[in-house]
């Protein structure tokens, strides 16, 4: 159940909306990275304070990726640095936060810079970012002297229904745990053989690439990110010259190569980048090139990381 009372807050007021409920006002819709930033950390604070909130779990966390929809610059570490290291180890669904580091979060999605999650504590306190500086935060208590708070603070707390971003909206594709059964049917492949290739998604927009040998592959699983999202592939093709030939005349491709140090890498390329791409991927040792249409993507293999439990709770 999602919390009983949610709160959209904003620093508009709701005398300069239309009757469609399109703000008309003078304000800005980014972060002023000031005063008024604060007043909205200000206030989801005084909203986690009032529901006894000291600790949150990131949910759907994601990154920037191909395309950027933020109205400011992308940031460099998608402004997560100086909460998580360069890998972002930590920064992962179902990862607890204290409270500060929940609002620094917000403050880097405030900022659109990158990063994007929403930020829980069960069915009783939820906080996450919407389009054009729209925070919403929900809980399970009415939170009286937060909403006091908030105006005090300059900005308008208004009551609704239900954030138009709840986690209950989300249609989350049905995907089967990466459990006993999935690697036996990875352990059946690679003992056939075959070398595989390994999608680690470990939040939204991020991923890394593993190449699977019946070797290998119980060291690659020890360190993968918990609940990622794990896409099996055909193993890359050595003729890396015929694989950047056969590139689409038109259009975005995944390419994925290794190198000659045997780090796997990946970029989105489209057909203005090809001449950029071969000098990049010049003497990699094997490549492949995934399309990036739903109807033109056939992995062999996916499945969720499952938690300790066998349950699966990441919501891809």
């Amino acid at each position: 159940m999602p919390p009983s009372f949610v709160y959209r807050i904003t620093k508009y007021d709701p005398a300069d909306r239309e009757e469609h409920g399109q703000y008309t006002g003078s304000e800005d819709t980014v972060s002023d990275h000031g005063p008024v930033e604060a007043a909205y950390l200000a206030a989801i604070a005084a909203f986690a304070e009032a529901s006894d909130m000291g600790r949150l779990e990131i949910r759907e966390p994601g990154v920037s990726g191909f395309v950027h929809f933020g109205a400011e610059p992308r940031f460099e570490g998608h402004g997560l640095g100086g909460l998580f290291p360069p890998d972002l180890t930590g920064y992962h669904d179902g990862a607890e936060v204290t409270l500060p580091v929940a609002l620094e979060l917000v403050r880097a999605m405030l900022r659109e810079s990158g990063a994007w999650c929403r930020l829980e504590a069960g069915d009783v306190f939820t906080v996450h970012v919407g389009w054009d500086q729209s925070v919403y935060v929900g809980s399970h208590r009415p939170c009286a002297d937060a909403v006091t708070r908030t105006r005090e603070l300059g900005l308008f707390p208004e009551a609704i229904t239900t954030s138009p971003y709840a986690a209950e909206l989300d249609e989350p594709e049905a995907v089967e745990a990466a459990d006993t059964d999935f690697w036996a049917r990875v352990r059946a492949k690679l003992a056939a053989g075959q070398t595989l290739l390994l999608e680690e998604a470990y939040v939204r927009n991020a991923a890394r690439w593993h190449r699977l040998t019946a070797e290998n592959l119980d060291a690659v699983r020890a360190g993968f990110s918990p609940r990622a999202l794990l896409t099996v592939w055909p193993d890359l093709k050595t003729d890396v010259g015929a694989v950047l030939a056969a590139l689409p005349a038109e259009g975005s491709v995944e390419f994925v190569w290794e190198a000659r140090d045997g780090m796997i890498s990946h970029a989105i390329v489209d057909d203005t980048e090809y001449q950029e791409l071969t000098a990049l991927v010049a003497g990699a040792r094997a490549a492949s090139a995934l399309s990036l249409y739903a109807d033109e993507r056939h992995p062999l293999l996916y499945a969720v990381l499952p938690d300790s439990d066998g349950v699966v709770r990441a919501r891809w």
